[in-house]
């Protein structure tokens, strides 16, 4: 494997990635179309950041005469899909963003990708937002995700069923990864613990929905970087009856209660949080818990960031750079 491309470069986990991968001397392409749904100056920061070790081009992968002309100009052997429109709130009041993006974009990579003639394989990003209202924990890939409660998680496992049709039509080899709250330096400043991190220093009140009664599993990027580069690197040994199509959580394994995560926010900001309970947010999910055996078992998965270093390390990025 010599070239890699990975869409939505400019995001938190592709500009991770990016750095990680370039750092192991491979060579990484991306695109972006570096919209506006947070502060495209995040995303342009993140792209000075890579400089040179990478080949940016600015492009929306939902056109797919674009999309399909640029695989074809610069053939990569793995793609690492992982542009989308993210949030599950924002799908709430925008849904046709995330039509445009996670579906018309993923069917987009998936034709390029199915019409490439040195594609080793696929990699793409799925949500653990697709096991919805699920009450047996920890989640397994294998689950029943028939009843999502969102619109973004309703696409999220759209791309995952038109992946496994494009393996069976086509032999195309794919591995879709469940990310679980994903959240570290360099991060999305529309998740919980940069909003509550900005409002704690500030002095401004927080909002803790369902009254608090909550967890997530939540995975620093470190962690989430080391499982992509080893399935970029390798993918799965599929066997002759099986479609080329494999999904892995990719989580902590450990959730934290959303009031714990706080505690722990409030420690490294050595700050205490003014709290206003909420009743439950629609399309948002009590808990999540991910059963990561299966990428243990086929990548030697390990986390090893705990809630409170991970935060930390955050905090300390946060305040390096208060201008985002």
């Amino acid at each position: 494997m010599s070239k890699v491309l990975i869409t939505g470069i400019a995001g938190f986990i592709g500009f991770h990635t990016a750095r990680a991968l370039t750092a192991s001397g491979i060579e990484v392409i991306g695109v972006d179309n570096l919209n506006e749904y947070y502060q495209p100056a995040l995303k342009r920061a993140r792209l000075a950041e890579l400089g040179d070790s990478i080949k940016f081009t600015e492009l929306d992968i939902a056109d797919a005469d674009a999309f399909a002309a640029y695989m074809k100009k610069e053939r990569p052997q793995v793609v690492l899909h992982l542009a989308a429109q993210a949030g599950v709130r924002y799908s709430i009041d925008h849904p046709f963003a995330y039509a445009h993006s996670n579906l018309l974009g993923h069917l987009s990579v998936l034709e390029a990708c199915r019409n490439a003639d040195n594609l080793s394989h696929l990699v793409y990003a799925s949500s653990s937002s697709v096991y919805g209202g699920n009450l047996s924990v920890p989640f397994f890939e294998d689950d029943p995700v028939n009843n999502p409660v969102s619109l973004y998680a309703a696409t999220k496992r759209s791309g995952e069923l038109m992946s496994s049709t494009y393996a069976h039509l086509y032999g195309l080899k794919q591995v879709g990864m469940r990310f679980f709250t994903v959240y570290g330096p360099w991060g999305r400043p529309d998740m919980a613990y940069w909003m509550f991190t900005d409002a704690i220093t500030k002095g401004e009140p927080i909002r803790i929905f369902n009254h608090g009664d909550m967890s997530r599993d939540f995975t620093y990027i470190d962690d989430v970087v080391h499982a992509i580069e080893a399935i970029v690197e390798t993918p799965p040994a599929f066997s002759p009856e099986e479609r080329p199509h494999r999904i892995y959580n990719i989580g902590n394994h450990t959730p934290v209660p959303l009031l714990e995560m706080v505690s722990n926010l409030e420690q490294a900001l050595g700050l205490k949080a003014e709290k206003i309970l909420e009743p439950m947010q629609p399309g948002d999910v009590k808990a999540t818990y991910a059963d990561v055996s299966r990428l243990q078992a086929d990548y030697g998965f390990n986390p090893t960031t705990s809630i409170a270093d991970g935060l930390t390390r955050f905090v300390e990025w946060r305040r390096a750079n208060p201008n985002f």
